[in-house]
C-alpha cells in the first residue's frame, strides 16, 4: 500500500517536471524579451545611418550604439508596443504600438546634459503636427550634431557656426559642396575616390571636406575651387529655412527680418526652461510653433494680438529646454536650419561608437569598412 502511494506521487512529480520543462522555454523567451527591452530602453540601443547628412563624420551604412545613460533614459511615453519594433511592424507595415495609453514625459537622471558638439539621436520634431503624426517616442529617429544648447544665441556666417558670438569648433568630418574649375582637362574619377569626394545628384556639385578641397586644389589641372556659400541677406524661396518656411505665426503679412539661408542664418536665441520671451512680430515667427505644438498650448493671433489658452498674452515662459541640431554635411542635411528647435522630450541618446560599417556600393570583399569598426564618435 505504501509502495503504491509513493509510486502515485512519483508519477505526479514526473508530470510536473514535464510541465515545468515546457514552461522553461516560454519563461526563458519572456525573460529574454523583457531583459532586451529594458536594456534598449534604459541603457543602450543599436541604430543605423540611412542618409548622408552626417558625412564624413558618419557614413551611410554605419551601425552605431547609442547610450541612453548619458543624458538619462526617457521612460516610455507609449508603453504598449511590439518589442523591437520602433513605430511600424516589419513586413505588415501596420502600427507597432497602441496609443490608447499615454504617459507623461519623464527622464531618469543622467551622467550629463546634452553638450555642444555631441552627436545626438532624437525624434524628428516635425511629425508633431504633420499628417503622419505619431507620439513623441514613436517619431522617426534622426541623428545630428548639437550646435546650440538652451539659452545660446546661434548664427551662421558663410557656413561657419557662431555660438554666443564666438566661432564654434568645426567637426573633423564637416563637408560642403564646391565649384571646381579646371583648365579644360577632366578630373580623374580615381582622384575623387581617393579624396572621399561625394557626387550627390541633389547637390549637383562635388561635396568634400576642407582638407580634401586643399588637396584637390594642388592638382595641376585645377584652376580654382570655391565653396558654394549662399550670400547673406538673400533668402532662397525654393529652399526656405526656419522660420520663413512656417509663416503661420507671422503677425504681419511681410517680414523682411528673416531673409536667411542655409549658410547665412540668424542670430536666433534657443529657448531655455524658465526663459520669458516678449511676444511680438519678431519673436512670434520664431517661437510660436514651440509654444503651440511642443508645449501644448492653444495659440491664436487676432488683430495683431496674441492669445494663449484664450487669454491675451504679451510674454511667454518656456516649460522645456530646446536644442539646435545640424548635420556635418552642411548642404545635404535637413536640420534645425529648416525646422527649428528640438525639444528636450525628443532627445533619445548620445551616439557612442560605430560597431559595424557596411558599404553597399563597394565590391564584395570591400563591403565591410574595417577601419571604422569600433570607432568612437566625436
Amino acid at each position: 500500500m505504501n509502495w503504491k502511494f509513493w509510486n502515485k506521487n512519483k508519477s505526479k512529480d514526473k508530470a510536473k517536471k514535464k510541465k515545468s520543462a515546457a514552461r522553461e522555454w516560454t519563461d526563458a523567451i519572456i525573460f529574454a524579451v523583457v531583459a532586451a527591452t529594458l536594456i534598449r530602453t534604459l541603457f543602450i540601443e543599436a541604430y543605423t545611418i540611412p542618409t548622408p547628412s552626417m558625412e564624413r563624420s558618419l557614413l551611410v551604412g554605419d551601425f552605431l550604439f547609442v547610450s541612453k545613460v548619458n543624458y538619462g533614459a526617457r521612460t516610455p511615453m507609449t508603453p504598449i508596443a511590439f518589442p523591437f519594433a520602433h513605430h511600424t511592424m516589419p513586413i505588415l507595415g501596420t502600427k507597432a504600438y497602441w496609443d490608447g495609453v499615454k504617459l507623461p514625459y519623464y527622464r531618469l537622471p543622467g551622467l550629463s546634459e546634452v553638450k555642444k558638439g555631441d552627436v545626438v539621436v532624437f525624434n524628428y520634431p516635425m511629425e508633431a503636427d504633420s499628417p503622419y503624426f505619431r507620439p513623441v517616442d514613436k517619431r522617426e529617429n534622426y541623428i545630428k550634431r548639437c550646435q546650440g544648447a538652451p539659452g545660446d544665441t546661434i548664427s551662421l556666417i558663410n557656413a561657419q557656426v557662431y555660438v554666443n558670438g564666438k566661432a564654434a569648433p568645426n567637426p573633423p568630418g564637416e563637408q560642403t559642396d564646391y565649384t571646381v574649375t579646371t583648365n579644360g582637362t577632366d578630373i580623374n574619377p580615381q582622384i575623387y575616390s581617393d579624396l572621399n569626394v561625394s557626387l550627390y545628384d541633389n547637390v549637383g556639385a562635388p561635396t568634400m571636406t576642407k582638407e580634401s578641397a586643399l588637396k584637390l586644389k594642388a592638382y595641376s589641372n585645377i584652376k580654382a575651387i570655391t565653396p558654394n556659400y549662399k550670400p547673406a541677406g538673400i533668402a532662397d524661396p525654393m529652399n526656405p529655412v526656419f522660420p520663413a518656411a512656417y509663416p503661420k505665426y507671422k503677425l504681419y503679412a511681410t517680414n523682411k527680418d528673416f531673409d536667411w539661408n542655409v549658410d547665412n542664418y540668424g542670430p536666433i536665441i534657443i529657448p531655455k526652461k524658465g526663459w520669458t520671451v516678449k511676444l511680438d512680430s519678431l519673436t512670434m515667427p520664431v517661437y510660436g510653433r514651440a509654444i503651440e505644438v511642443y508645449e501644448g498650448n492653444k495659440l491664436q493671433i487676432k488683430d495683431g494680438k496674441v492669445f494663449i489658452n484664450d487669454k491675451e498674452a504679451a510674454t511667454y515662459t518656456f516649460k522645456m529646454n530646446y536644442y539646435w541640431m545640424m548635420g556635418d554635411n552642411r548642404h545635404d542635411s535637413a536640420d534645425s536650419r529648416y525646422w527649428g528647435f528640438v525639444p528636450e522630450d525628443h532627445i533619445v541618446g548620445k551616439a557612442l561608437f560605430v560597431w559595424m560599417s557596411w558599404d553597399d556600393n563597394a565590391s564584395f570583399f570591400s563591403k565591410i569598412r574595417w577601419s571604422r569598426l569600433f570607432m568612437g564618435i566625436h
